[in-house]
């Protein structure tokens, strides 16, 4: 191998390393965040896909979060029970059920984005304009080819 394309592998092994560790890390704090609230991890997953593409069937929302469909059913159902969902009949076609976002819903979630928002300015508050700059461009940029990816 040439000495180019081993620095290469070596930095795709530190960028590996060091996304696991930075996804534990939010993940943790996330956690953290959500012990002030009456909601579990998934079900704040399941919020968060409420909230940012609207209502979805349980079927939908299953396929999102990798989980059975009795398990989301049962999610929903004790969201349901604490006021931050609700199933709504589709108007066109009856036999279909979707799950809607409430208000207390929409307040919880974005109470915790906010502070998740603020843990992650805490973290970055001494990088430079420009560096937040390049790792943010950089950051969509990774994301952009994730969602693409094909392989």
């Amino acid at each position: 191998m040439t000495e180019k394309v081993t620095g290469k592998l070596e930095e795709i092994h530190h960028m590996e390393k060091d996304l696991r560790y930075v996804a534990a890390i939010i993940k943790q704090q996330g956690r953290k965040i959500l012990s002030n609230y009456t909601i579990t991890p998934p079900q704040f997953i399941a919020l968060q896909w409420l909230f940012e593409h609207g209502d979805m069937t349980i079927g939908d929302l299953s396929n999102k979060m990798y989980l059975a469909f009795s398990t989301t059913t049962d999610l929903v159902d004790r969201m349901e029970k604490n006021e931050l969902v609700k199933r709504v009949r589709d108007e066109k076609d009856r036999r279909v059920v979707r799950i809607h976002l409430l208000k207390e819903g929409e307040r919880v979630i974005q109470e915790v984005i906010d502070k998740r928002r603020n843990y992650l300015e805490d973290v970055v508050r001494d990088f430079s304009e420009d560096e937040l700059s390049t790792f943010t461009k950089l950051l969509a940029k990774l994301h952009i080819e994730m969602s693409t990816e094909t392989k």
